[in-house]
């Protein structure tokens, strides 16, 4: 089964709408895990959008589970990076126009980029994971720029309809099962929700799924507990498919 990660980054979204010192992100995280959320993810972006650099560090204090790091190969937010010493850290594109992340990284693109930054996040004591469209040659890439997880891009899938969405569940189950013959760990994410992370969750090898949004909007009805352990309970009621 999935371990869950909750995603913070949009109750940040919502203290920055009014550049007030509430809701806390680290207290909403604090809620995510005693309602079991697994690790913490934040996506430190070059425009500030949401989280702070302070959020991170106070993350990385404050919560009792893993604190895992999303972020561009911008120098500076590598740098920052490094010092927080998150206990994972997943590469991603980074474009200032877009209202969330938009398409998986190029790895074969990035590989001269990746090839200083991905052994330096790792010296820095972070499991190093990029975050790719479920494509055989960002993957093969992935590999050898000596990544040690992909994130599958889910978001074609979860806007996916009918018969479309059956194509991109199979492109992810064939994403997965290369990942792991390249010897990838696999974890997956990108606007999974309440309705269509059970397919996902069945993927008889992901590790982890990182979900943000979904139960952060969730919360407003129901409150962080009760967004978190009816996730939980989707996934682990989603049974693995070879």
């Amino acid at each position: 089964m999935p371990r869950l990660h909750v995603n913070i980054d949009h109750v940040a979204t919502v203290r920055q709408a009014r550049r007030e010192s509430f809701p806390d992100p680290i207290e909403w995280a604090r809620r995510a895990e005693a309602a079991g959320a697994e690790g913490i993810t934040c996506h430190l972006r070059q425009d500030r959008r949401h989280v702070q650099d302070a959020d991170v560090f106070a993350l990385r204090e404050g919560i009792g589970t893993r604190l895992n790091l999303e972020l561009s190969l911008a120098p500076e937010i590598v740098e920052i990076a490094l010092e927080v010493r998150a206990a994972a850290y997943c590469l991603v594109p980074e474009n200032r126009q877009e209202v969330t992340t938009e398409g998986g990284l190029d790895v074969r693109g990035e590989l001269a980029r990746l090839a200083k930054v991905v052994p330096a996040l790792a010296d820095a004591g972070g499991e190093v994971s990029l975050f790719v469209d479920p494509d055989p040659e960002q993957l093969r890439a992935s590999a050898e720029a000596g990544a040690h997880f992909v994130e599958l891009h889910t978001g074609p899938y979860a806007l996916a309809v009918g018969a479309l969405r059956k194509t991109e569940l199979a492109r992810l189950h064939a994403a997965h099962d290369l990942a792991r013959e390249l010897g990838l760990r696999v974890n997956a994410g990108h606007g999974l929700d309440y309705k269509n992370v059970g397919p996902v969750a069945a993927l008889p090898e992901v590790e982890e799924l990182n979900i943000g949004f979904a139960i952060v909007a969730e919360s407003l009805y129901c409150g962080v507990d009760s967004a978190v352990a009816r996730m939980r309970e989707l996934i682990r009621a989603a049974e693995p498919k070879p």
